[in-house]
């Protein structure tokens, strides 16, 4: 698309009242987003649906939108801004029922990540939460799942981190301008994401992460994605509102299972209960994905770990770690299931943790830390 068509879109999107109704009554109406810009205030109160307050605030401000600042600085971020008419333009994304007509991007969207899974939940993730995140992202990601996130701490920063490890694709869909960071101990993770995927964003540079703006990101997330998986989040959180989006949207909810104690599983519980399909691996996903588009692998990932973890363990690591999973168990447990006494128990415990497979909770309570290797892509 020409600059200066691409500048008009980007105008028309950054005036006030204007939102995605509004955007396309007025390119419906006009044709163009540059003749939308130059209507008169006449021919904007002839269109169905414009409230006088919104026709004369693209009049007032269409002259002040501050379009070189803005050009120069998807520039100097290394940006992109592409449209619902690109053919870059995420094709999931564009068969929402209200897509965004504008959309910056930090990185590179690829056609393949049509083929994603939205991985989501609570930012105030349990450690059960966030190993469970990690892993079946890493699992996805190995067979070449794009995994989409919003770049949030807990369970999204997991989510990213488990794509990374595989060496796969993962999206980050954010809440304000490409240009701010957030949050912002999340620096160095946004610019791993954009070396091997993209960070995308509606709303224009400069934008702060408002929290108006996160149910507007919710929407993107899952309209990216073939299925949104929530891992953990309680009763009231933004990762039930992406979920509530993707069954809007015609997509597949999927929900991670956990204590029934906790306060952060209540809310996955209850999307089980509503029909959310239960996930207790990877292949939960996968089964309800086109197989057609998944990468091959020569063995099983479980089977790969298996056989890569026993060549390092000892005869009494290994029953050990073996008794340890993704779930949280004492360390009582570990040794009636290992078959071991309690002092032996330890002692490979901390050999465990010390090579990095497993890791102590309060409690003396355990979990597995996944060592799949990152799978070779092409």
């Amino acid at each position: 698309m020409p600059t200066e068509d691409i500048r008009h879109w980007i105008a028309l999107n950054m005036i006030p009242g204007v939102g995605g109704a509004t955007f396309r009554r007025l390119v419906k109406f006009f044709g163009s987003p540059g003749n939308a810009l130059n209507a008169s205030l006449n021919d904007l109160s002839r269109i169905r649906g414009l409230t006088p307050a919104v026709c004369e605030s693209i009049v007032q401000h269409r002259a002040r939108v501050p379009i070189e600042q803005e050009m120069d600085t998807v520039e100097r971020h290394g940006c992109k801004v592409i449209t619902i008419q690109d053919e870059l333009y995420p094709a999931n994304l564009k068969a929402i029922y209200d897509p965004p007509h504008v959309l910056y991007v930090k990185g590179e969207l690829l056609p393949g990540d049509s083929f994603s899974v939205a991985v989501v939940g609570t930012r105030s993730a349990s450690s059960y939460g966030k190993t469970v995140a990690e892993k079946l992202s890493n699992h996805l990601a190995a067979r070449g799942v794009t995994v989409v996130s919003g770049m949030a701490y807990g369970i999204d920063t997991a989510a990213h981190k488990g794509a990374l490890s595989a060496s796969g694709r993962t999206i980050a869909v954010m809440g304000n301008g490409l240009d701010v960071v957030y949050p912002s101990r999340n620096a160095r993770l946004l610019e791993e994401i954009v070396s091997s995927g993209a960070a995308i964003s509606e709303f224009p540079m400069g934008a702060q992460p408002l929290r108006g703006n996160f149910p507007r990101r919710n929407r993107l997330i899952s309209g990216l994605s073939l299925g949104t998986l929530v891992v953990e989040a309680p009763e009231r959180s933004g990762a039930l509102i992406t979920a509530d989006c993707a069954l809007e949207q015609g997509r597949e909810v999927f929900a991670v299972p956990g204590q029934i104690l906790s306060e952060m599983s209540s809310g996955t519980h209850s999307l089980i209960k509503q029909g959310a399909k239960l996930v207790e691996s990877v292949e939960d996903i996968l089964e309800e994905l086109p197989s057609h588009a998944l990468l091959p692998m020569e063995e099983e990932d479980l089977e790969i770990e298996e056989k890569r973890v026993e060549l390092q363990l000892s005869e009494e690591e290994y029953p050990v770690w073996k008794a340890v999973s993704v779930s949280p168990i004492h360390i009582d447990d570990i040794s009636r299931q290992a078959d071991l006494p309690p002092y032996k128990v330890s002692a490979a415990l901390v050999m465990l943790e010390l090579k990095g497979l497993v890791q102590q909770l309060a409690g003396k309570m355990f979990t597995r830390k996944s060592s799949i290797p990152a799978s070779k892509r092409s």
